[in-house]
């Protein structure tokens, strides 16, 4: 019989389990850190950095005490500098380029640093940002998430008025509904939408399913941030069985719940993937209270979409990872799921797992909106160095569109995106 429940911890358990996973710099600390950098004049960091931001420039800028400047630097650049400090796999990009990595003595913490000085800035006593003069052009974008409210504020500041739909009923996209809780707690991602939207001529319209060519006609300019709304499926024979679930959609219902207690999860759980998304929801599982968990990956460690880095924290935190199992079928009794079988990649050996509950975790695809004239590339919508697609008033950019499937870089696609829409809508006349 399956062993799925609630409340397997008590609530100060949850409590500490879903804490911010990154212990803050305190001043000492940071002064310290910032005291490491060698402030390269080419620095490889910034390279590294999807959107540009000046790296040195923000961190001599914690190291002579002006957290303001630090701040600005970093938000001209990425207006999501508060969340990418939390969530950016830095050990591929930025820490990862740090000349200090040469030396072993490891590299700087360039996100922590970068935490330390966006979390200082106090918007309530000046914000940091003003709009240009009102052009009286208006832009829809679809999707608010870290795409659509980057281009939303790139444009905003630009003077262009701004219309967000947003086919859920909040705000932030994946920084709200995918990222694990504890990397994102106490209700940031709002804390950071409300930031970016203060700068005005932002409307956010909710629970709205926009129709392209209705975008078209009435605005002047179109972005789509669509993010991946569909989710691959495990052909299996047993899917259907209870306590099988989309990663997705559960990470998504652990985010929006108001009690942790309240949420049921198996004694002994088995994720299907390799992702950033398979090891958020292993690891989130065993802190709900799950006596076992295992990733199952059909390939080896180096072929993990999931970083070293999230591959090492899922260990730590508890959780098995096996390599090589391709999965067969699912097992169960009295319409409940008991067992997952796999086959070796290696030998061919068949392999049994015992569990109660199975998440997939196999990716992510997109649902780009209907339109014939909206060319597609490898199942994504197709854009140029500009984010244009293939109608002359539409962008695109995030996850909607081939490339890294990083906040970072969707930030980096909207502000992008801005500029070629605030070109065009300049040179468009009426």
């Amino acid at each position: 019989m399956a062993d799925i429940q609630a409340g397997r911890l008590s609530s100060a358990e949850l409590a500490e389990n879903f804490a911010d996973v990154h212990r803050p710099l305190d001043r000492a600390g940071a002064l310290a850190e910032a005291n490491r950098c060698y402030f390269c004049f080419e620095a490889p960091c910034v390279d590294a950095c999807p959107t540009g931001i000046d790296i040195p420039g923000f961190i001599r800028a914690i190291a002579t005490d002006n957290l303001g400047g630090a701040a600005l630097t970093i938000l001209k650049e990425n207006i999501f500098g508060g969340s990418c400090a939390r969530v950016c796999p830095t050990d591929i990009l930025c820490q990862g380029a740090c000349v200090r990595n040469v030396d072993g003595d490891g590299p700087l913490a360039i996100g922590l640093l970068q935490r330390h000085a966006t979390d200082h800035l106090d918007p309530s006593v000046a914000h940091p940002f003003a709009r240009a003069p009102e052009t009286g052009k208006a832009v829809a974008v679809v999707g608010a998430g870290p795409a659509g409210l980057s281009c939303s504020h790139a444009l905003a500041r630009r003077g262009h008025n701004v219309v967000v739909f947003e086919a859920r009923g909040k705000p932030g996209g994946l920084n709200e509904f995918g990222i694990a809780a504890y990397k994102l707690p106490d209700d940031f991602a709002q804390r950071e939408v409300a930031f970016i939207t203060a700068i005005g001529g932002i409307e956010i319209r909710y629970d709205q399913q926009a129709a392209l060519d209705r975008l078209r006609q009435e605005f002047d300019a179109v972005f789509l941030g669509l993010g991946q709304g569909g989710v691959r499926d495990l052909d299996l024979p047993g899917a259907d069985l209870q306590g099988v679930q989309n990663a997705v959609d559960y990470i998504a219902e652990l985010r929006q719940a108001d009690d942790l207690a309240s949420l049921p999860i198996g004694a002994s759980v088995v994720v299907i993937g390799g992702g950033n998304t398979a090891i958020d929801i292993a690891v989130q599982a065993k802190r709900l209270g799950a006596e076992d968990v295992t990733i199952a990956y059909r390939r080896g460690p180096e072929q993990m979409g999931a970083t070293p880095h999230e591959q090492a924290f899922a260990q730590t935190n508890g959780v098995r990872i096996k390599h090589w199992l391709q999965p067969l079928r699912l097992e169960g009794d009295g319409g409940a799921v008991q067992a997952a079988l796999f086959t070796s990649a290696q030998n061919g050996a068949e392999q049994s797992i015992p569990c109660d509950m199975v998440f997939k975790a196999v990716g992510q695809t997109c649902l780009p909106m209907a339109d014939d004239d909206l060319q597609l590339a490898d199942g994504r919508i197709a854009v140029d160095q500009d984010g244009r697609t293939s109608l002359p008033d539409v962008w695109a950019g995030g996850d909607c569109v081939a490339g890294e499937d990083l906040t970072v870089q969707a930030v980096q696609d909207g502000k992008r995106a801005a500029r070629a829409i605030d070109l065009y809508l300049q040179d468009k006349k009426g």
